[in-house]
């Protein structure tokens, strides 16, 4: 069970963000009262029920199945034909960040997915000979692949960090396969020209990192197991400042990280979002649209946590325009990077809610919890 000095603190938050999102609720349920054209009946949106975060602390037997050039290791929770949900982690995460989310999604009713991304726990290449590849456009495809091999036609996405952009990207270009979507930090879809321009001093401290993985010397850690194990942990101190998480917390997650071409996906992602490594060119027609930061037309929900130290100022101003359709943005107080972890019941209240957007433009309510703090994407 997990330790935490601040447990009726993380407690009030969560319930604080549930209130602001059946706040939201009755705000649309008024919109129509007050005199908007007639609609077709709506069934109201479910309350999630809520969980203090580290209730679960494992998913069942994990499945397996061969889709596009990964043989995908991946949880499955809730009934086999219920409406499908693909949560998506990110880096250094691994699927257990959706461990208490998951059940309660599982609880509405709905078929819950989670992958391993590749280079992450069970997930591995077909062949050695693939190139360890991991720019953006790549992973998106890994999960296009998933939904064919499972025959899921269309699906609700939602993630954070690199499970976040791999949703947005997925949602721009292939928007019929997708529902709606839960991004956590907006829209992160990259632009590796845009990425060479510098960004204030505080925000580039903050990418660290990245410019360590463009050495050598940071190459080396990241495939010594010990340096690769305490650099991870160091990160999800920084990035989660008020998450008093246990020991086993961390090394339940840090199990994935022992995949062999961990380290391989790691530095070719950072890399290459620098402009500092090439991708494949089987993938340049992606990147090429990708690269004029394309519209997400699906019903959507973006949630910024206040604490994640890259959360982008305005409150989602930032991206807003690049959101056309049902919309609506979140922003946690006193919740970090690993927003789906830290606030499961949020993020799965999110999940049900894009999925009742009623369909009129503007359904979705802007719902802000408390300011963004400062600059640069994850």
């Amino acid at each position: 069970m997990i330790n935490r000095r601040t447990f009726s603190k993380t407690v009030g938050t969560g319930a604080a963000a549930l209130a602001g999102l059946q706040a939201s609720a009755k705000a649309a349920s008024a919109h129509q009262a007050e005199g908007d054209s007639p609609t077709p009946a709506v069934s109201p949106t479910p309350t999630v029920p809520m969980v203090t975060p580290g209730t679960h602390t494992s998913f069942g037997k994990l499945k397996h199945v061969k889709a596009g050039v990964l043989d995908i290791g991946y949880a499955e929770a809730g009934p086999a034909h219920g409406p499908v949900v693909i949560c998506l982690h990110g880096w250094p995460y691994d699927i257990h960040s959706f461990v208490d989310a998951a059940p309660l999604l599982a609880a509405q009713g709905y078929r819950v997915v989670v992958p391993y991304l590749r280079g992450h726990g069970t997930t591995r290449f077909l062949s050695a000979k693939t190139v360890r590849n991991a720019q953006q456009s790549a992973i998106a495809l890994d999960i296009v692949a998933l939904m064919d091999a499972l025959e899921i036609q269309r699906a609700l996405l939602a993630g954070f960090d690199w499970g976040s952009r791999t949703a947005d990207i997925i949602a721009a270009l292939w928007p019929e396969r997708v529902k709606g979507l839960v991004s956590v930090s907006g829209y992160l879809i990259t632009n590796v020209e845009a990425q060479k321009k510098p960004l204030p001093p505080k925000a580039e401290h903050t990418w660290w990192y990245q410019y360590y993985f463009s050495t050598e010397r940071g190459r080396l850690a990241m495939e010594d197991k010990t340096y690769r194990h305490d650099l991870c942990r160091l990160v999800w101190d920084e990035v989660s400042p008020t998450w008093h998480f246990d020991n086993a917390t961390f090394e339940r997650t840090a199990t994935a990280f022992d995949n062999p071409d961990y380290a391989a996906i790691v530095i070719h992602n950072y890399r290459w979002r620098l402009g500092l490594a090439d991708g494949e060119r089987r993938y340049d027609r992606y990147e090429k649209v990708l690269a004029t930061r394309p519209v997400i037309s699906v019903p959507t929900i973006t949630i910024d946590p206040e604490l994640d130290p890259f959360t982008a100022p305005g409150n989602g101003a930032s991206y807003r325009d690049r959101f056309t359709g049902e919309y609506a943005h979140r922003a946690l107080k006193g919740v970090g990077h690993d927003m789906p972890q830290e606030a499961p019941t949020a993020f799965a209240q999110a999940v049900v809610d894009v999925d009742h957007f009623d369909g009129r433009p503007g359904a979705g309510q802007h719902r802000s919890q408390g300011p963004a703090r400062t600059s640069s994407p994850s």
